[in-house]
């Protein structure tokens, strides 16, 4: 196992000596601040150009999508089963009893956390992922379902942004042939907890429950009533909380940007000819850490941005390929691009505003109130023009650092191909 820390040295300083005396059954190896500097030093002077170092910074800066760039380099050749820091080997399943749909792979609900089943439901994970993992769709268990892709009935296929707020949902198989010899290249396991959760609908449920009153706390769950292995060609439902990866051959970066859809490229290069994904008889629990998120409002803006974007990348796809893939949005904004999401939050204020007038307990009030203020400024105070003119700059710098990576990403690897031994430390 690696633990690759996206901390910087401070917090490495003065959390490092706990990880280094953790009893661990397999050999445990770190990647840190210094060995990932290292690193990247290698790089740039392997690239010998200085006008491609912001480029490597972006790949490889702090964050969910840079870490794990980190991890496609050192387990190039191999597989790969990444597992995010606030996942847990377990999931709360509660089996309603009925049987599935012919087309029907999994169903959830929420519920409040104190209704949730207190039984942990567990299994071999690891298994789970090596009985699929790198192997054609013809040698896979019987016991899997096979078609085109997944549909979930409450969010957009192509954004996996909720459509109306649910309490229950099921993933449908849409009907499609899988080719015998199309090669499982991810994996990924059935997830509870906040599943794929947007921040617009943890105000959704704070909404709905007049007795909350922190946004900081999490009321509701998500628990697991049915779910059945499947494979598909498109994997509209990609979920990087816990999944495992065919890197033999190498696989393409996650996006470089701040606007929290770095594995939205999986999703679409997933869909080329002669590979697939599966979906796997395992399932974890998902935390969802607050721990250095941002605020509320400013996690809603940056998922309308991610959404426009993926919307934008999709339509002008031009070609897949091993290592990545190729589009021609360029980051300009349409005349109505940034009214549709003004209308979209205006709708939200103004409900939220209604909310804390109809509050009973002052703290909710005022919770609501909060809310509203920092939605407020975060959307540059509903003022269209400045706000099309922050979003459209936002979009035109995010393209320009995912094409910009995407054209020196095989370059890095075949730096990492030819060198043996990349900087990690053996923990004792």
């Amino acid at each position: 196992m690696t633990v690759f820390d996206d901390s910087g040295t401070v917090l490495h300083d003065r959390y490092f000596q706990h990880l280094a005396r953790r009893k661990t059954k397999n050999e445990l190896f770190y990647v840190g601040p210094a060995e990932k500097a290292a690193l990247r030093e290698h790089l740039e002077s392997k690239l010998g150009d200085t006008a491609l170092t912001p480029l490597v910074t972006e790949l490889f800066r702090p964050s969910y999508g840079g870490n794990r760039n980190y991890t496609l380099l050192y387990s190039l050749g191999g597989y790969l089963v990444s597992a995010d820091d606030d996942m847990r080997p377990y999931a709360l399943v509660e089996d309603d009893g009925a049987d599935f749909r012919l087309d029907e792979i999994c169903r959830g609900k929420v519920v409040k956390a104190d209704e949730a089943p207190n039984e942990h439901h567990t299994g071999d994970i690891l298994g789970a992922f090596l009985d699929v993992l790198g192997k054609p769709a013809s040698s896979v268990p019987d016991a899997y379902a096979r078609g085109d892709f997944l549909i979930d009935t409450a969010t957009d296929l192509e954004t996996n942004t909720t459509r109306e707020f649910s309490r229950e949902n099921a993933l449908l198989l849409r009907d499609g042939r899988v080719d015998a010899d199309s090669v499982i290249k991810m994996a990924q396991t059935f997830r509870s907890g906040t599943n794929d959760i947007d921040a617009i609908d943890f105000i959704e449920l704070f909404l709905r429950d007049d007795l909350q009153t922190s946004l900081d706390t999490r009321a509701d769950v998500y628990v697991l009533t049915r779910f059945r292995p499947v494979i598909t060609n498109k994997n509209w439902r990609m979920d990087c909380g816990v999944a495992a990866y065919d890197n033999v051959d190498g696989l393409p970066p996650f996006f470089p940007t701040r606007l929290r859809f770095e594995d939205y490229i999986y999703r679409l290069w997933i869909q080329q000819a002669g590979i697939a994904a599966a979906h796997v008889p395992a399932a974890q629990h998902h935390g969802r850490s607050l721990y250095m998120r941002s605020p509320p409002a400013s996690e809603i803006l940056n998922e309308e941005a991610a959404n426009l974007l993926k919307r934008k990348i999709r339509a002008s796809i031009t070609d897949l390929y091993q290592l990545g893939v190729s589009f021609d949005y360029d980051g300009e904004l349409e005349p109505d691009d940034a009214e549709v999401i003004l209308d979209k939050m205006h709708r939200l204020l103004d409900r939220v505003l209604a909310g804390a007038e109809q509050a009973r307990d002052i703290r909710r009030r005022d919770e609501l109130l909060r809310f509203a203020a920092t939605l407020h400024d975060v959307f540059y105070g509903f003022e269209r023009d400045f706000f099309t003119h922050a979003l459209g700059r936002m979009l035109k710098t995010t393209v320009r650092r995912i094409k910009g990576s995407l054209r020196v990403w095989p370059l890095l690897l075949e730096i990492c191909d030819s060198h043996n031994e990349l900087p990690q430390r053996r923990l004792n």
